[in-house]
């Protein structure tokens, strides 16, 4: 059970951040040292990623584990027990439909998208770059394949 009151919890929520929350940051910090620059919250784009390395087309989200439904089934039933459930549970399936949206939305478009968990970032930064560097150069060598002529 919720251990605050209505207003308690009202005032927490109101303080939860949609842009340059710590996790975007720490992932920015960590593409910035690398030598990768990036566009932040690109509206022109659906769903409007975290970040985006428009010279690769890579769109990046950084998804904190509530608001995106990671582990669904367990934060369901923990949800369940929880203060107003219905809303909870329908604004976080909802999310996670959205989220689904845009990543079509944004691959009919040419997009990669890539996805990070909050505390995937936090625990290894770096190691969500190597990943960001293994799509770029995936698609480095997929896009030279194409330019080779078969024999």
């Amino acid at each position: 059970m919720d251990k605050l009151t209505k207003e308690q919890r009202h005032k927490a929520m109101s303080h939860i951040k949609g842009k340059d929350t710590k996790i975007e940051v720490v992932l920015r910090k960590a593409l910035w040292r690398k030598g990768y620059r990036y566009r932040k919250n690109v509206r022109s784009l659906p769903g409007s990623p975290d970040i985006v390395l428009t010279r690769y087309k890579i769109a990046i989200f950084c998804d904190g584990e509530l608001f995106h439904g990671k582990n669904w089934e367990v934060l369901r039933l923990r949800l369940e027990k929880g203060s107003n459930p219905e809303y909870w549970i329908r604004k976080i399936e909802r999310n996670m439909e959205r989220d689904r949206e845009n990543d079509k939305k944004l691959l009919y478009l040419g997009w990669t998208v890539i996805r990070f968990w909050g505390d995937e970032i936090l625990k290894d930064p770096e190691e969500c770059v190597k990943v960001v560097e293994e799509v770029i150069f995936d698609e480095a060598i997929q896009a030279v394949s194409l330019k080779m002529p078969l024999d």
